[in-house]
């Protein structure tokens, strides 16, 4: 039987507590740095691979975790999970964004209907809507292709998406796959919608909005944007519309739309992008089959977060070793450095993904917790960051951990030698020096020149970035989210914590204010 129980009351986490902490510096030099390189790697779907050696862990450590792992029951809580049971208490929901690309365990029946049934029917529609659309038989009132999608949303329905057609675009256009370019808008400040308006012809324009409830402010105040620079342009909003929102939503059965795609209240914001939500635009930007193909990786990987075995399981040892170093060693902050361009907006994805999972501060029965939870999560490419924010990754008085990404091949299979060199090989070149140099550092006189080193860092290393490998990534990511917060006890999947502020927005627009909420919307002129 699964129970429910706070990490401070675990005597694993104890037991974690009284191990012997490594020096890292030494751990990682000369010969035992080239054994632990060798040995400390679990292998992922697609052929990639998780790399731990650089991490501040030892046999004794990670024994200690694995009892961790056992007796905060993470392996019996995912497969509770994906087979259906009540896992988001504060809303009371089924989580179910696994569904969405395979089917992990027993049939999952809500609301009268198989979920699995449920989801592959939406993607079946997006995928015929998708076909019709490249092979002309959808136009625009000329008789025109659409050429461009927009997706209006925001949170969860722009993050994602977003960030998995810029990781696409290049190896799309390289493999011919390529079938229209894609926009998003999500700010409700109005540039960011009349710049994307701007830079498109509107007339062969497929605009997608995304909101589950068909109420969300910013989006709704988006769509009235674009439907007004339809309208300017003498063209028919309906005509170049779809929706992608619940079936219970004011979107589902409206004239105002070309189409609408379902999504449930049983797959968040944050784990959308193998739903509906990033089916829609991906199967638009790059046909079906790639859409497919990224499910597929994301499904594969899941399977191995369902192994038992921690060391054989790269998500959950992704999750243990983040919180040895957050609850133990005290580390407030991670970063993502992917050292490939097409991943720019990967960690900003995740900035949500994580920190609106596991940034609460009560456990999943409300009641206040005693020991820190959800670092705060940044990042960027690399090597852009190394000429940015790595300065106080390596000599700051903070140690942040670090998990690089990296692909052994470009997407692009060209490249020049320069210097001896290919520019892929200078990018791998300095992922690996970077690893070494956080963990080892280099000693001198010169205080302003010593490096400390005792930086730890994991890498997953990749072939090459491509529709399968993505999904797989996501999927790492998701489930070291989902661990992470069943260790912590919370629930990892509501977000109470961006409500306020929408409340009190609307209050602000009412002009039902006061104090210092009257103030500040005097000084805005609102």
């Amino acid at each position: 039987m699964v129970t429910w129980s706070n990490m401070d009351t675990l005597a694993s986490f104890g037991e974690l507590l009284k191990t012997e902490k490594i020096n890292l510096a030494e751990a990682m030099s000369g010969e035992n740095g080239a054994q632990r390189v060798r040995n400390y790697t679990v292998p992922m779907a697609e052929g990639m691979a998780y790399n731990y050696a650089a991490k501040q862990v030892d046999e004794k450590i990670l024994e200690a975790l694995a009892k961790l792992a056992e007796e905060a029951q993470l392996s019996e809580k995912f497969k509770a999970l994906y087979n259906g049971e009540m896992i988001n208490t504060g809303e009371k929901r089924l989580v179910l964004h696994h569904l969405t690309r395979g089917q992990l365990g027993d049939a999952v029946v809500a609301d009268g209907v198989d979920k699995r049934a449920f989801y592959l029917e939406q993607q079946e529609k997006i995928a015929e809507f998708a076909n019709k659309v490249h092979a002309g038989e959808i136009t625009n009132a000329a008789g025109e292709a659409f050429t461009t999608v927009v997706q209006i949303g925001i949170g969860g329905s722009d993050l994602g998406p977003r960030a998995m057609y810029l990781a696409l675009e290049n190896w799309a256009k390289v493999n011919d796959c390529f079938k229209m370019e894609a926009k998003f808008i999500s700010n409700v400040d109005p540039d960011d919608a009349a710049g994307v308006l701007n830079s498109i012809d509107v007339s062969r324009s497929i605009f997608v909005l995304v909101s589950k409830s068909g109420t969300t402010l910013e989006t709704l105040t988006n769509e009235s944007f674009v439907k007004d620079a339809l309208k300017n342009a003498g063209l028919d909003p309906s005509k170049h519309m779809i929706a992608v929102t619940s079936e219970t939503s004011p979107l589902a059965k409206s004239d105002d739309y070309l189409a609408a795609f379902f999504m449930d209240d049983y797959i968040g914001g944050r784990f959308s992008s193998t739903s509906a939500v990033g089916g829609a635009v991906l199967s638009l930007a790059f046909g079906p089959e790639v859409f497919a193909q990224f499910l597929e990786g994301a499904a594969e990987e899941d399977k191995l977060s369902a192994n038992e075995d921690m060391l054989k399981n790269p998500e959950m040892l992704d999750a243990l070793i983040g919180i040895y170093e957050r609850n133990v060693l005290g580390y407030p902050a991670t970063t993502v450095l992917p050292y490939s361009q097409a991943l720019s907006r990967f960690p900003a994805h995740l900035q949500q993904a994580d920190m609106e999972s596991n940034g609460k501060s009560v456990n999943r029965f409300g009641e206040p917790v005693n020991y820190p939870t959800g670092p705060v999560l940044f990042g960027e490419p690399g090597t852009n960051g190394q000429h940015s924010f790595y300065q106080l990754l390596h000599q700051g008085t903070d140690i942040v951990p670090l998990q690089f990404v990296g692909f052994k091949n470009s997407q692009i299979g060209t490249d020049v030698v320069i210097q001896d060199s290919t520019s892929q090989q200078k990018l791998c070149a300095n992922v690996v020096a970077q690893i070494v140099a956080f963990a080892c550092g280099k000693q001198d006189e010169n205080r302003n020149k010593n490096f400390e080193g005792g930086r730890p860092s994991s890498i997953i290393i990749g072939d090459s970035l491509n529709p399968k490998s993505l999904g797989a990534l996501l999927a790492h990511y998701e489930n070291k989210i989902m661990f992470q917060g069943f260790v912590w006890n919370l629930n990892s999947f509501d977000q109470e914590g961006v409500q306020l502020g929408k409340v009190l927005a609307k209050k602000v627009l009412a002009h039902d204010t006061e104090g210092a909420l009257k103030e500040y919307s005097d000084l805005m002129n609102i």
